[in-house]
């Protein structure tokens, strides 16, 4: 194998698993160690810069980084990395001071249609560079799906309105209560880029015998939370079954149970495993006495005389192909009918612009969605880009804090007379952890402990109160035992070759077997002489040449835990324990744009 170039950027920040699958990169090691510290605003900023909505994204995000997290490979169960985030904002001091300041316009006018978090983000990149950003939203607040579809027992309004203020008090203009209903007409008003974030606003039908009869107790679920949210809804009836497995069919069943909802139950069609929820989202649901039924596919809505009675399923069955393909089949026992009050549908979103006229040159696939590019985040019209649910269909906010970084990256470059395909590289900065030849700036003792569980509020309190948060956050001690679980994975074992001497000292104390000097060969061949089985070719070999004998330090990234005992018991300093602070280059001013050198 070559030699591995560790000044790449890319490299050791795939070896950082959990900030390589946050879409937005948050550098999680770092803001970890700075909680241990105590410096909650210094974390909270580091965030900020990264994902935006520390605080938001503390209660409600769906984690791409925790089954990436390293310590997963040791233990069951990863650093709480979320409910970490959390404590940084819960904890900071007032930040107001160290957010970026208004600056003078430069004569640029971007029209942002939605108030989500895809737009804002795109709105808090643009407007220290002095962009004029207006926010065009048809609810009166900030927010868009955070505010209107997430329940306040999991996200508060005053966490929504302290985070959305620190974006619109860079100077950004808030058109709230304003829909756009003409984007022919916006293009019209001469503005020179336009970004849409409108979300995915519909929710899905589920045309069956009974729907038209019995519309009266029958919701769409995020329209249904919407108007909860705003004070639309205050009960349901006593007895209520959910149809939906992802997280709004969640919210949905536990929602009813306070508005009323004695007996809720949530169906599925899918298995429990199957099911797109979040595995805490079920936790929490089942915690509250909310039963999950699967294999249930919904045939009708029974009535009597338009007042509904309840609904009728068909009981199914997984069958798999060759491929692993799965298919649902009849089971052949009999059909089941529940009765029900009320039900919530919550069985799917999906787009809907009646608004974009089909003669602007903007694209849409056979789907009825916009063709956006996955990078750029434009669209076929060279004004006119996407981002957040409206691009690519439902996710989760942190990936639309990810596509708003590169719109705004697109459209700062387009503005600038600049390529919006030449994406900068990430910014990384170095900096060896040594003090002395064997001890570290950076605590790396490994803890030995368990993932500590977040507290709630007691479930009898918090089902009479709507508005009561259920999850109450880690206090100063527990959040420093689970910040002490982290494995500093960006704090990288580097190898200096001409260093070494050979004496295998490392080989001998590391705890993982993942160091082996060996003569070189093909990775295959490679692979199969290394001290630990290495059967995950997706994970990286750092092979690195130089040695007096003509062998090669191998050292497989998948097993190292960067304990840097390796570092530690290296007689000549040949290892060194080296964090790397990897930063993606966003449009705005709060981050680098030029990439130093990784040498």
């Amino acid at each position: 194998m070559k030699p591995t170039d560790i000044s790449a950027p890319d490299y050791f920040h795939k070896v950082v698993d959990c900030q390589w699958a946050c879409p937005a990169h948050t550098p999680v090691p770092e803001y970890i160690r700075l909680i241990a510290e105590g410096r909650y605003s210094d974390a909270y900023m580091i965030n900020w810069k990264s994902n935006v909505f520390p605080g938001i994204l503390g209660r409600t995000c769906d984690r791409p980084c925790e089954p990436a997290c390293r310590r997963g490979r040791v233990e069951e169960t990863p650093v709480a990395i979320c409910r970490l985030k959390r404590v940084a904002a819960d904890f900071k001091d007032d930040v107001r001071h160290r957010m970026p300041r208004p600056v003078a316009k430069n004569g640029k006018r971007i029209a942002i249609v939605g108030g989500g978090p895809a737009s804002l983000t795109v709105a808090r990149d643009l407007a220290p560079l002095g962009y004029h950003c207006t926010v065009f939203d048809s609810d009166p607040k900030a927010g868009g799906m955070m505010r209107t579809q997430i329940p306040k027992f999991r996200l508060p309004d005053q966490v929504i309105d302290e985070e959305t203020d620190y974006i619109l008090n860079l100077g950004i203009e808030f058109r709230g209560g304003q829909r756009i209903d003409s984007l022919k007409k916006l293009l019209g008003e001469n503005y020179d880029a336009i970004f849409v974030g409108s979300g995915a606003p519909r929710g899905r039908e589920l045309d069956i015998p009974g729907r038209k009869e019995a519309a009266k107790n029958i919701h769409i679920g995020i329209d249904w939370l919407s108007s909860v949210s705003f004070g639309h809804v205050e009960k349901i009836g006593r007895r209520v079954i959910v149809l939906g497995g992802g997280n709004t069919a969640m919210d949905c069943c536990r929602t009813a149970r306070r508005l009323g909802g004695e007996d809720v139950k949530v169906i599925v069609r899918s298995g429990f495993e199957e099911m797109k929820a979040s595995p805490w989202e079920k936790e929490d649901a089942i915690h509250e006495d909310i039963p999950i039924l699967n294999f249930m596919v919904p045939k009708a809505f029974t009535h009597d005389n338009g007042k509904l009675t309840g609904v009728t399923f068909e009981k199914v069955r997984a069958e798999y192909d060759a491929r692993g393909r799965r298919s649902l089949v009849p089971s052949g026992e009999p059909d089941q009918t529940i009765e029900c009050d009320d039900v919530l549908v919550a069985v799917g979103q999906e787009n809907a612009f009646p608004w974009i006229e089909r003669d602007l040159g903007i694209a849409f696939d056979k789907w009825d969605m916009p063709v956006v590019d996955k990078v750029t985040m434009a669209s076929t019209h060279p004004k006119v880009f996407f981002g957040g649910d409206a691009a690519f269909g439902p996710k989760n906010i942190i990936w639309a804090v990810a596509h708003g970084h590169d719109a705004a990256l697109s459209i700062h470059k387009l503005l600038s007379g600049e390529d919006i395909t030449e994406r900068p590289l990430p910014d990384v900065q170095i900096s060896s952890q040594k003090m002395g030849i064997h001890q570290w700036s950076y605590d790396n003792d490994i803890s030995a402990d368990r993932r500590y569980k977040v507290p709630h509020r007691d479930k009898v309190v918090a089902l009479k109160d709507i508005r009561a948060e259920v999850e109450l956050g880690y206090d100063v001690k527990l959040a420093l035992g689970e910040a002490q679980r982290c494995l500093n994975c960006d704090v990288q074992t580097v190898f200096a070759a001409p260093l070494c001497i050979e004496c295998d000292a490392c080989v001998d104390i590391c705890p993982m077997d993942c160091i082996t000097f060996t003569q070189n060969g093909e990775e295959a061949d490679l692979r199969q002489r290394l001290k630990a089985p290495s059967p995950h070719l997706d994970q990286a070999l750092y092979v690195a040449d130089g040695l007096k004998t003509g062998r090669v330090m191998v050292k497989d990234e998948d097993v190292c835990l960067h304990c840097g005992l390796c570092a530690e018991r290296c007689p000549t300093g040949a290892w060194d324990m080296q964090k790397y602070l990897i930063d993606m280059v966003h449009a705005d001013t709060s981050c680098p744009s030029k990439r130093r050198s990784a040498a």
